[in-house]
């Protein structure tokens, strides 16, 4: 039940869809544009740096949002089991944010909720990783979904030592292993599902590479004024 309890606690917050809200402020469908998803690659492509940065900062923080109210919920109730009701709860989010019931589950593909994940529970180890592993990937090719793709079987590999070393609690190391590291692996799957048309320009050498001062696509002032 509790489990349950946090994947919907986690999956509400994950309808905060920051790309699509801000885009809609400054009168923008940002899933009408671009690649179409709500997440902050699209947003950065389409409306610049400011509003990709925003993105972000949005999707990063719902999720930490989500473990907040977990731990909060249960941190006298379940402790030992409060990294996996964590895990759970952002799950949710990640969920909430790909497939938003209200747009048509039409959302982004989770990358930035997944590093508020990293950020708020897996801890600076698994940050450090991580940052190293996007940004290196992603200064030295370009390729945003590289950078993502690669990310995630971090996590995954990384989670596994860890875990089995009981950096989140002897009962994760033990009794809840492969169950958490079965999320894990969920969540890496749905990453690379959701990016498998990228895989596939990768692989050919069409994927579109993106550049942090890049000329958005749209003149955001101009559709402001427009409206």
């Amino acid at each position: 039940m509790q489990r349950l309890v946090c994947l919907i606690i986690g999956y509400a917050c994950g309808l905060i869809q920051t790309g699509y809200l801000v885009g809609r402020m400054k009168g923008v469908d940002i899933r009408e544009h671009g690649s179409g998803n709500a997440g902050t690659t699209n947003m950065l492509r389409t409306m610049g740096l400011k509003y990709g940065l925003i993105a972000l900062a949005g999707d990063c923080l719902k999720c930490g949002l989500a473990i907040l109210i977990t731990h909060f919920l249960f941190r006298n109730s379940f402790p030992d089991i409060l990294p996996l009701l964590k895990l759970y709860a952002a799950t949710g989010t990640i969920l909430g944010h790909n497939f938003p019931f209200y747009l048509q589950f039409k959302g982004g593909k989770g990358i930035a909720a997944t590093a508020g994940l990293v950020f708020f529970m897996f801890g600076p180890i698994m940050t450090v990783l991580g940052l190293i592993t996007f940004f290196g990937l992603f200064f030295l090719t370009h390729y945003v979904s590289l950078g993502s793709i690669c990310v995630y079987l971090g996590i995954v590999i990384e989670a596994f030592i860890l875990s089995k070393r009981g950096y989140w609690g002897e009962a994760i190391a033990t009794t809840y292993f492969v169950e958490f590291n079965l999320i894990i692996l969920f969540l890496a799957v749905m990453a690379w599902v959701k990016h498998k048309d990228n895989i596939k320009r990768l692989l050919s050498g069409t994927e579109r590479k993106t550049y942090l001062k890049g000329k958005p696509e749209i003149d955001v002032d101009h559709v402001e004024h427009k409206e």
